[in-house]
């Protein structure tokens, strides 16, 4: 459902201590569930592939050859018009978990005065986007379970622009084949594009109705209800579509690209 809200700028966002601290904890708890993780997966990696993990280019060679197999196959049988379970406000985590490739503590700022929504390659219109003019666009609101590769989960409540009806304001080539996203922290992502077109992907502003805050994206996150945790880009600055892909932060990583669910 679509909702037009108030036009009205917040004022800009101190980094959210109390978020902090109950974050952290969370965050330590998991931190040690991935290690156990992590030994575990590295001894099944030598039993699949028969490679001695001090060999570092066969491990690596191993890794995106799975990596790539499973990219194929999620992006087969993905399908635009299956529609993720949705649940009840009474259900929502507050604050949301945050999460991201640095300690919480080294979170920036972002200026909502000054901060701009840049747009690039395949789009007609490229001229950049206030945070006051995206507020000023219907929302739609989501309520949907976030699923983190580490193995943790939470429910969400978010809103904003419906992503393919802000591409198709902005006269993007829906045909392209990826859409990226640069972010303020230097994080880079990127999604397929019937991912990016599918009915549960939004541009969020929002979380249980109020503007996202500093430490969990502000003042626009990617939100999708049919990928992992990491490939919710936050502190969003610009948006490219395009047909050429290019590595992302976690791809890089060793990470799955596609990490369809």
């Amino acid at each position: 459902m679509f909702i037009r809200k108030p036009s009205i700028l917040p004022p800009d966002k101190p980094v959210d201590r109390d978020a902090i601290r109950q974050s952290r904890a969370v965050l330590e708890h998991f931190n040690r569930r991935k290690l156990l993780r992590g030994a575990l997966s590295l001894s099944a990696l030598t039993l699949l592939t028969g490679c001695d993990v001090s060999e570092e280019d066969s491990v690596q060679k191993a890794l995106r050859a799975v990596s790539s197999w499973n990219d194929g196959v999620q992006a087969a049988i993905f399908r635009s018009d299956h529609l993720a379970p949705t649940f009840s406000p009474s259900q929502v985590v507050k604050p949301p978990r945050f999460n991201a490739y640095y300690d919480i503590d080294h979170v920036k700022p972002i200026d909502g005065a000054t901060w701009k929504l840049e747009l690039a390659g395949l789009i007609k219109d490229k001229r950049p986007w206030t945070a006051q003019q995206i507020y000023q666009l219907p929302e739609q609101e989501l309520i949907i379970r976030h699923i983190c590769v580490e193995g943790w989960d939470y429910i969400g409540q978010w809103s904003g622009p419906n992503l393919r009806a802000f591409l198709t304001r902005v006269g993007a080539d829906l045909t392209a084949k990826y859409v990226y996203f640069i972010c303020n922290d230097n994080f880079t992502e990127s999604i397929d594009m019937a991912s990016a077109l599918h009915p549960q992907t939004i541009l969020a502003t929002k979380y249980a109705g109020d503007f996202i805050a500093d430490p969990f994206g502000y003042p626009l996150r990617l939100r999708t209800s049919t990928k992992l945790g990491y490939k919710n880009a936050k502190w969003i600055k610009a948006v490219e579509v395009t047909n050429t892909f290019r590595e992302t932060f976690w791809s890089k990583q060793g990470e799955n690209w596609f990490a369809g669910i």
